[in-house]
């Protein structure tokens, strides 16, 4: 049983113009130990993915499907069916799924010191004790690379610089042990060094804690270091999901290929220009039958790819593609 098993995820919002559905169908399974990796540009619905797993979605957000997760206690339960504000949740959020969110300069309160805020994980889930709390906070600290942790624990995040509060982001996350770590793009706005720093950090941390890491990032080149799996997402669905060596070696989306296609590759000339797919992600607003990727596609098949949607289907090892194209050529070679 993996710890956590999508299946079919959607969200949707009603407004006023029509339904917006930011995340369509989405599945996939993450087992102790690995790390998924969520890719597509902004847009695609992969944030909205990972609160759906924490139930920490704005209020007009209504999700269906199943949220599968395997508590410590080893037994399954639905997120999807959980109060958001009931007392089972809270103990499965933070605790046993923590989360590295976007832009640690505004992550935390300015009002608190970086121990109190940290602190607060310890005596919700851990100890009410106070002297053990700071204990746990501190050994954690020490533990993220934070230098002279006792001196920092009273300090406030603008006497932090980036990396430093990055660290104590992922401090924060990780001070309960969780089984399931989402990190939504945990490296952004960081210099290379520290990025490296950070990966090689989260990397340990998942060995000795035997954790999954759900990993959402633009970065391709931190998917490759990082990740065992890949799920490729377009416009709130994932168009492609493999081991991350296969979609590397073998991309099969045009989509996939075009996000491939626009990375700087050892070898590469200075004059010879980056693939760049032509167009944006459009609004998941009121969506019609077909392709969402059909109107950026340069291999789409005219009254088939604009009419049908497309399935996931396996195209062997588990390599899982939704293409007409693939699929067609697939059934040719057959």
């Amino acid at each position: 049983m993996p710890i956590i098993d999508i299946k079919d995820l959607c969200v949707n919002i009603q407004l006023d113009e029509g339904m917006l559905t930011p995340v369509q169908g989405v599945s996939f399974q993450i087992e102790a130990g690995q790390t998924m990796g969520l890719v597509g540009e902004s847009g695609c619905g992969k944030s909205l993915t990972s609160k759906a797993i924490l139930a920490i979605n704005d209020k007009k957000c209504r999700q269906t499907g199943e949220i599968l997760f395997e508590t410590d206690k080893h037994e399954v339960v639905d997120i999807n069916k959980l109060n958001p504000r009931g007392k089972e949740i809270r103990d499965i959020r933070g605790r046993q799924i923590s989360m590295i969110f976007q832009e640690p300069m505004v992550a935390f309160s300015p009002m608190y010191t970086i121990g109190n805020q940290i602190n607060e994980c310890t005596r919700l889930h851990i100890t009410k004790d106070k002297k053990q709390s700071k204990e746990l906070t501190l050994e954690v600290m020490k533990k993220v690379g934070i230098a002279n942790a006792e001196k920092r624990y009273d300090q406030f995040p603008h006497e932090f610089s980036g990396g430093m509060l990055q660290r104590a982001l992922i401090a924060m996350a990780l001070v309960c042990k969780p089984r399931l770590l989402i990190a939504d793009e945990p490296t952004t706005a960081l210099d290379v060094t520290i990025q490296a720093q950070i990966l090689e950090l989260m990397q340990e941390l998942q060995k000795e804690l035997n954790m999954a890491i759900l990993f959402i990032t633009h970065d391709l080149g931190t998917v490759a270091k990082m990740c065992d799996y890949v799920s490729v997402m377009y416009l709130g669905r994932v168009v492609e999901s493999a081991r991350a060596c296969d979609v590397y070696k073998r991309p099969l989306h045009p989509y996939t290929q075009g996000l491939m296609g626009s990375v700087h590759k050892i070898g590469t000339l200075k004059q010879e220009r980056l693939f760049s797919i032509e167009g944006t992600v459009p609004l998941a607003l009121n969506l019609k039958p077909g392709c969402g990727f059909y109107d950026r596609c340069n291999q789409r098949i005219e009254g088939l790819c604009n009419v049908v949607d497309p399935e996931l289907c396996d195209m062997g090892d588990g390599h899982c593609v939704a293409c007409h194209r693939c699929k067609k050529e697939a059934t040719v070679h057959e």
